[in-house]
């Protein structure tokens, strides 16, 4: 078979197939440990595919984070569009960032690893930018919950990652010790944050 052969008789789903392979094993290897040859072996394709879709081992790593971003933009877009209190659409944001950490579970791998692990020799990246599409997010919902007056006056950005840091906390333990890990934590942490633990001026 020629390379013409290869990419004339490309499946509908090599593209996908081969995001989803590539992201999988630069989660368990890290991108410098994997091949091109792994890839496409695990991948059910030959190397001139890859290369007709991402030209490359690096252009291959820039779509898996693009995609990561267009899933977490989306994830993000149906949280904005809910309605309720703002406690409300803070459990329903976790929800959401759960449910895809569990769906995505090997995309959310690779970038935790990238962010938090030791080098991989992984192209330059703005890693930093999917913590702040989640900060913005998390602002925006107090925001518009402080014009309805429905919370009192705070630093948005200290409520941003109060919210945050609760959230992240508990998704890196339910990676580092998932047998501690209880879904409904960040629910319960989220609300005690609402509730506050002070009793109040003694009358």
């Amino acid at each position: 078979m020629t390379q013409r052969d290869d990419i004339n008789g490309l499946e509908p789903n090599a593209r996908q197939r081969l995001l989803e392979t590539a992201t999988e094993l630069f989660a368990d290897k890290g991108y410098a440990g994997t091949s091109v040859r792994e890839i496409v072996e695990r991948a059910g394709v030959s190397k001139p595919v890859l290369y007709y879709y991402f030209k490359s081992k690096e252009g291959l790593f820039y779509a898996i984070l693009e995609w990561a971003a267009d899933v977490q933009q989306a994830i993000l877009n149906e949280i904005f569009t809910t309605s309720g209190t703002v406690l409300d659409r803070f459990i329903y944001f976790y929800r959401r960032i759960l449910e895809g950490v569990e769906e995505y579970r090997h995309l959310y791998k690779m970038i935790h690893g990238l962010i938090y692990g030791p080098p991989q020799g992984a192209p330059e990246y703005d890693f930093p930018k999917y913590q702040r599409h989640m900060f913005d997010a998390v602002k925006r919902i107090y925001t518009n919950g402080l014009a309805a007056g429905e919370v009192q006056p705070a630093d948005g950005d200290e409520v941003a990652f109060l919210v945050l840091s609760l959230i992240d906390f508990s998704l890196n333990m339910n990676q580092v010790l998932p047998e501690l890990a209880d879904p409904q934590r960040p629910e319960r942490l989220l609300r005690l944050a609402f509730q506050g633990l002070s009793q109040g001026e003694k009358r």
